[in-house]
């Protein structure tokens, strides 16, 4: 039975980058559609309240769509703006940032930073990959999801993906495929450094000798370093034999580079770091008297190059295996005026050392679930700046407005970083100062 096509003008876009149109009252969220368009769609998924669809035929072409440049892009899961122009993705991001000051923190952003662009394709230096045999295809998949599909997106390139890793889909699926264990690996950790790339094989089953001479052959023809991981991050390995690589990335502006491990948390994007923590630098003009605290610091990403102009530096993370990375961070570049310390920062702090101390300036760097529970404790520190920088605008305008409407800042100015493009995922950054 042919599926019904309904027609439809679509009136907004949603913070996902989905088109909002009414049928009969109804909301209908439609992928790949633009303000202003025409459409006929299908329906994907009818609930009550709301209901889901995907475009079949565009009737009117919005002068912000592009064609999309990978020929997956209606399956796969891993991008969906790559419909809209470039320097539109950027402008619909700024109003959703704008968007929620208003309808969350009930705040109007004053001023508007100039959004931070970069590469725009072969960006993507970190990802965990999906991996999965399927006998009926006859070979391995890797990649990402389908669109709202829990079935891995059959592909065989990924235009995002750094081109080490994101033009070799094909090759590794061949690798993986020749394994006898092809059945036995979930997933690929990527890592890829300025100079290196590290791809670390999660394995259900230990592999074989003859399965480990076949990666080492893989790793050595493509100059990568292939490991092995065989239950949680701590477990990465390289085959027997092999040297342990590092990979690294610089903030060459500030003399300053880290080594990381393959899972732990980086930045995707190393362009677009290097420029935000530039931005961070010149907006918090730090000098040898200010002492400053970097919440949520990770491996010290904005701790080491901040450390380099201001008095002393205090990072807090709750992950310690990244804290020890941290410090290991914080010697390799010759610096001792840092120092990080390991906790939750969702619960009390109230009785640890570091946080009874005064500190002339904050920076935040919160996962999605933001920092409304650390902020509680700013009216003890009662900074002169705070620099928020968020990877999710709904929970920065819910902070905002406990800062603003509750602690006695004001929100000076915010602007987006394009982080990720051609997804509908927004990095932002904001300044408050003390009232």
């Amino acid at each position: 039975m042919p599926e019904t096509q309904v027609k439809v003008t679509i009136e907004s876009l949603t913070h996902d980058g989905r088109g909002v149109a009414h049928v009969e009252g109804k909301v209908v969220f439609i992928d790949a559609a633009l303000p202003g368009e025409t459409v006929e769609f299908v329906y994907t998924d009818n609930r009550r309240d709301y209901a889901e669809g995907r475009v079949v035929r565009l009737l009117s072409r919005s002068p912000r769509r592009v064609d999309a440049k990978c020929p997956h892009y209606s399956v796969c899961g891993g991008c969906s703006f790559q419909h809209v122009d470039s320097s539109e993705q950027i402008k619909i991001k700024e109003g959703l940032l704008v968007d929620q000051f208003k309808h969350l923190a009930k705040v109007t952003l004053p001023e508007i930073w100039p959004a931070l662009d970069g590469p725009h394709w072969g960006y993507r230096s970190k990802a965990r990959m999906g991996v999965k045999y399927v006998a009926k295809k006859g070979r391995v998949l890797v990649g990402f999801r389908e669109r709202r599909q829990p079935y891995l997106a059959d592909i065989e390139s990924c235009k995002v993906m750094h081109p080490l890793v994101g033009d070799k889909l094909m090759d590794l699926s061949a690798m993986l495929g020749g394994l006898s264990i092809r059945d036995k690996i979930p997933q690929i950790e990527v890592a890829i450094g300025d100079n290196e790339c590290v791809l670390a094989v999660r394995v259900l089953e230990p592999p074989s000798a003859e399965d480990k001479e076949r990666l080492r052959g893989y790793a050595h023809q493509h100059g990568i370093s292939l490991c092995l991981q065989s239950k949680g991050p701590d477990t990465i390995v390289p085959l027997d034999g092999e040297p342990e690589v590092l990979p690294t990335y610089a903030l060459p502006e500030h003399d300053i580079v880290f080594r990381f491990r393959p899972a732990m948390f980086t930045q995707v994007n190393y362009a677009i770091n290097r420029q935000m923590v530039n931005r961070v630098i010149e907006t918090l003009a730090l000098n040898e008297n200010d002492t400053v605290l970097d919440l949520f610091c990770g491996l010290g990403n904005f701790t080491l190059p901040m450390a380099r102009y201001a008095g002393r530096v205090v990072g807090v993370e709750g992950d310690l295996p990244l804290i020890r990375h941290a410090q290991d961070n914080a010697r390799l570049n010759g610096l001792d005026n840092v120092e990080f310390h390991a906790a939750d920062l969702s619960k009390s702090i109230s009785d640890l050392p570091w946080a009874a101390r005064r500190y002339d300036k904050i920076l935040l760097d919160p996962s999605r679930a933001g920092a409304a529970e650390v902020l509680r404790h700013f009216n003890r520190w009662r900074p002169e700046q705070i620099v928020y920088v968020s990877c999710n605008p709904s929970t920065l305008a819910r902070d905002t407005g406990i800062l603003v409407n509750e602690l006695g800042y004001k929100l000076v100015k915010a602007g987006v970083m394009n982080m990720f493009p051609q997804t509908a995922h927004v990095e932002s950054i904001a300044l408050f100062e003390r009232r």
